[in-house]
């Protein structure tokens, strides 16, 4: 298992979606769904992508950076 951090270009906003897959494919489909749950109407998605990869151990975690 792996945790990804994504980032994700949404028609008027930039933002990141930590996730926990088995595999590339399986981030991206988990990702949908989170944004589906997320969003009352889901977002156009302009582009997705893959900023972090990192193997699923105890303590592992991203720092996730907003600027003001």
């Amino acid at each position: 298992m792996f945790l990804y951090k994504l980032e994700i270009q949404l028609e008027d906003q930039l933002t990141y979606l930590v996730v926990i897959a088995e595999s590339d494919e399986k981030a991206f489909d988990y990702a949908e769904s989170s944004l589906a749950v997320h969003f009352v109407k889901m977002p156009k998605v302009l582009e997705s992508c893959i900023v972090e990869k990192k193997r699923l151990n105890k303590g592992s975690g991203y720092v996730i950076e907003t600027k003001q």
